[in-house]
């Protein structure tokens, strides 16, 4: 069996047994009132229980117990302490996003929760080695710099899948969409000898990609589980460990694709959404005069909403984008005499976001409507 047929076991593996969870995860959620309540900062206008990180959770552990028992994927489990540590790292987080969920912690408690996690992945080795930059050349990174970048990583990645996560299905999608695309990217570098055959990132991204698909089904609007912070600090760490595995260790002497010569910068693409809204609502909020962490309807998906976008075409026009972002990873890979494209292609989206996000460029709305109030709530 093909390598990628593998990996594409073991995600159903971990969709299926998602799938299975979020049924009693929400039942226990509504019974102890682990609930999100609508308000003024929230679309949903419903009581609906979380409880879908803790079956992405479930999701997670036993598909990477599945994966014990295929030969194949055995000794990427078993040759080192990467994966259980970047379990226990996860394990952090969730349980830090739960106790978010039930009462709102401090932003300083919490983001001492993601350096703890992030802590664990440099204990256990599920961090990048190095860097490799344009113009800045191959820098190897020393034990100074690295628990920083990691803690920056985990922060970074985290953070803008919490933000994302304000309609139904929107993180878990995004998040699908970039982890297959980084797990195909990650067995690609296998192929030609780029990673060696134990590196734990396309497990991880697998594993990643295949808990969302199998909560998707009961997140996609109308929503009847939300993934919560738990979820979606969960997301967040699963893929800046799979990033860092990945893109931190391409060998100096690639230089096959674009993405090959700084393979870091995947990440930037992959979450390119989530990752543009966090800048945007970072500078937006600092510009104001507010905390960064100031909550307010001002995200993307808020903008396309007051576009005159529904709930679900919303999603599905930032899972496009996220499709689109993806596939000038992918598209180099299998066409290299093709990158010369690239950077074209990435000014052309560039534009092309700032004319659709224009404020003067939208369609008038009617400001009396209470989806479409442009008002920042505190």
């Amino acid at each position: 069996m093909h390598s990628l047929a593998i990996y594409a076991a073991v995600a159903m593996a971990a969709a299926a047994v998602t799938a299975v969870a979020n049924r009693p995860a929400r039942f226990i959620a509504v019974r102890v009132g682990y609930t999100a309540q609508p308000d003024p900062r929230k679309v949903h206008t419903a009581v609906t229980p979380y409880g879908g990180g803790a079956a992405m959770f479930i999701g997670l552990c036993t598909a990477l117990m599945a994966a014990v028992a295929v030969p194949s994927l055995r000794h990427i489990v078993a040759s080192s302490n990467e994966v259980f540590g970047v379990v226990l790292a996860a394990a952090v987080v969730f349980v830090i996003g739960l106790v978010d969920d039930f009462r709102d912690m401090s932003p300083p408690a919490k983001t001492a929760g993601m350096v703890l996690s992030a802590t664990i992945l440099y204990f256990a080795g599920a961090t990048m080695f190095q860097l490799k930059l344009p113009f800045a050349g191959f820098i190897v990174l020393g034990p100074s710099m690295l628990p920083l970048i990691t803690a920056a990583w985990v922060f970074t990645l985290s953070n803008a899948i919490n933000l994302i996560d304000g309609l139904d299905g929107l993180a878990g999608g995004i998040v699908a969409i970039a982890s297959g695309t980084l797990c195909v990217y990650g067995l690609k570098l296998m192929d030609v000898g780029l990673l060696p055959s134990t590196n734990i990132g396309p497990l991880i991204a697998a594993v990643t990609f295949g808990i969302c698909v199998g909560f998707l089904p009961d997140n996609f609007h109308p929503a009847k589980i939300f993934m919560g912070d738990a979820g979606a600090l969960l997301l967040g760490l699963l893929m800046s460990a799979s990033t860092m595995v990945i893109g931190g260790r391409t060998p100096p002497t690639s230089g096959v694709t674009f993405f090959f010569f700084a393979p870091l910068f995947i990440p930037v693409f992959i979450l390119g959404v989530p990752l543009f809204d966090t800048a945007w609502a970072y500078i937006r909020r600092t510009a104001s005069g507010s905390s960064w962490n100031t909550a307010d309807k001002n995200h993307i998906h808020h903008r396309l909403m007051r576009l005159g976008h529904g709930h679900r075409r919303t999603v599905v026009i930032l899972w496009l984008w996220t499709g689109l972002l993806c596939s000038f990873v992918l598209f180099p890979l299998f066409f290299p005499r093709a990158n010369f494209l690239i950077p074209f292609g990435v000014a052309l989206l560039a534009v092309a976001l700032y004319t659709w996000f224009h404020p003067s460029l939208g369609e008038p709305v009617d400001r009396s409507d209470p989806l479409h109030a442009d008002s920042e709530v505190n």
